[in-house]
């Protein structure tokens, strides 16, 4: 009877199929399993191995890609190459082959997305300022979404779809996207620019036009800058980018230059003395720089005197508070030696006849 029933097991057809078709494909399935199984904990251990003899970090994103397949993914797999050893119908087929499809191309992308995250780990770590990383980080968000759109297209090729009217029709939708978006765009790219350009980062003092401030943040689509006066400026990166910006945290030293002037009734002597006097004051300063001082013009009402120094340091404070040592200094040996300042006036000559 048992022999019976084990003949009527292994001959008779069930969905095309014999038991010991049955059996061969659910061998195969185990087999395949186990291959699958083995050959990633195999890859992976040769990984970790290699990752610590090695001082890049590039095996950590090898051993993370191959960490991704995941047991359901390799069970399908081995599932699918089981079916071989049987007959199944057309429409069961294509069902399964379907699945595959979609299955592979999601796991490529979500591997290829660990991939993305390792290169842009390694620029974040690269670049300290916060913008740059923030746009760094925008930059792989885009470079997602765009595997994403790829994987799809992908997929739908290989289901039989047409894709080139979608991919037309999404061309001419992304024209008219990108035309309602332009003023969005721009501010977006702009700030590309501003991060990776750097013309300026947080915390340097800038002039755009009338407005002068330091720079508290740079946003996807505006930058905020403290004014000189105290209010929050908010500029759009699109018109930073397109006007001239004057970046003052980057100077190495500041000039400072201006005109004295004397009255006419100034002794030769006195003149001849102006230059050593004024040139003794700012070099008694430690951050100043000397330049020059030159009796330069014939004034309506004084005779002028022009002074050229920098100071060495890039703190806008610290340079007004030297320059009104100098300018102090100036007015107190010009005291001293009896030298007049120069003040608008008008002498008029009555001749008495």
């Amino acid at each position: 009877m048992f022999e019976r029933i084990g003949v009527n097991f292994w001959q008779d057809s069930f969905l095309g199929n014999t038991g010991q078709d049955y059996v061969i494909a659910l061998v195969a399935f185990a087999a395949f399993l186990l291959i699958f199984k083995l050959f990633q904990s195999f890859l992976l251990s040769r990984l970790r191995k290699i990752a610590l003899k090695t001082e890049t970090d590039v095996d950590d994103a090898l051993i993370g890609i191959v960490q991704t397949l995941k047991p359901p993914f390799y069970s399908f797999i081995a599932f699918y190459l089981a079916l071989n050893f049987l007959t199944i119908s057309g429409l069961a087929q294509k069902v399964i082959n379907v699945v595959l499809i979609i299955w592979v191309v999601y796991q490529a992308v979500i591997a290829l997305q660990v991939l993305v995250d390792y290169v842009v780990g390694k620029q974040v770590n690269k670049h300290k300022e916060k913008g740059t990383q923030a746009a760094i980080g925008v930059i792989g968000k885009i470079t997602k979404g765009l595997l994403w759109a790829g994987g799809l297209l992908f997929m739908l090729s290989n289901l039989g779809i047409n894709v080139t009217s979608l991919v037309a029709g999404l061309g001419v939708g992304g024209i008219a996207v990108a035309f309602a978006l332009q003023n969005i765009l721009n501010d977006l790219f702009s700030s590309f620019a501003i991060y990776f350009d750097k013309p300026f980062v947080v915390g340097d003092f800038i002039k755009i036009g009338e407005h002068a401030g330091t720079v508290e943040k740079v946003g996807i689509k505006t930058t905020r800058i403290r004014s000189t006066t105290g209010e929050e400026l908010i500029v759009s990166n699109r018109e930073l980018t397109s006007t001239r910006v004057q970046n003052f945290k980057r100077l190495n030293e500041r000039r400072s230059i201006f005109t004295i002037g004397v009255v006419y009734e100034t002794p030769v002597e006195k003149l001849r003395r102006i230059p050593g006097i004024v040139q003794a004051i700012i070099e008694s300063q430690s951050l100043t720089r000397f330049d020059r001082v030159h009796f330069k013009t014939f004034g309506d009402f004084s005779l002028n005197f022009e002074v050229s120094y920098y100071v060495q340091t890039t703190d806008y404070k610290k340079f007004m508070d030297t320059q009104e040592i100098v300018n102090l200094k100036i007015v107190e040996a010009f005291e001293k030696e009896g030298i007049s300042m120069a003040y608008p006036t008008q002498t008029i000559y009555l001749e008495k006849t």
